[in-house]
């Protein structure tokens, strides 16, 4: 059973929707008991860092979610669940993220040319980093597939950590990966085809 966690940020019902429509058996919940018993997380996140991140240490969430990663089981995180990822966020200010992921969380006008439109709205190709493998997160889909993004602020600082990336003028981190822990900036739920085999294969992570 997958756990989509509930911290009163996110799509939760189209994300749930989407794993239903693989297969998957998935609960919407902020129940701390039921997180442990999942054999799989899901955080999904819309809106600011810093109200999420306060969120999630206001229900003791965040201690929980780092505690049942660093215990070997599986998390993806979604657009800001992904974000909530890394070590920090300088969106309105600084605050602190969840640590899981080496990197911090900057405006993407640091990485475009002046004249592109923030926030990032659209479909684009994603890209795989060249002398790394495939990861096991993409093994249903190919580079160049594409996926839908929202997004005014990327990872930064996590080159090792990236599996993917996609260009909006320039550059962008459209995924990382360490271990069992798993983020991607851009909406699956969202992005068809390529989206569900992408959950497809976390399911089987």
């Amino acid at each position: 059973m997958i756990a989509i966690i509930d911290y009163g940020v996110g799509n939760l019902f189209s994300l749930k929707s989407s794993f239903a429509a693989i297969g998957a058996e998935t609960v919407v919940t902020g129940d701390p008991a039921v997180i442990q018993r999942a054999d799989k997380l899901v955080l999904p996140g819309v809106g600011a860092f810093g109200d999420a991140a306060e969120r999630l240490r206001r229900g003791g969430l965040d201690k929980l979610i780092c505690e049942e990663a660093e215990g070997g089981k599986p998390l993806l995180g979604i657009c800001l669940g992904m974000q909530l990822l890394f070590d920090y966020s300088l969106e309105y200010g600084r605050h602190d993220g969840l640590g899981l992921i080496p990197g911090s969380v900057r405006p993407i006008a640091d990485y475009i040319p002046a004249g592109y439109k923030i926030p990032h709205i659209g479909w684009n190709a994603l890209w795989f980093p060249a002398g790394k493998p495939a990861s096991p997160l993409f093994r249903f889909i190919k580079e160049g597939d594409c996926v839908y993004f929202v997004h005014s602020f990327c990872g930064a600082e996590c080159e090792d950590s990236v599996i993917a990336a996609s260009e909006y003028g320039g550059l962008l981190t459209a995924a990382v990966a360490r271990d069992n822990v798993y983020g991607v900036q851009f909406h699956p739920e969202k992005s068809g085809d390529v989206g569900l085999n992408i959950l497809r294969a976390f399911c089987g992570s």
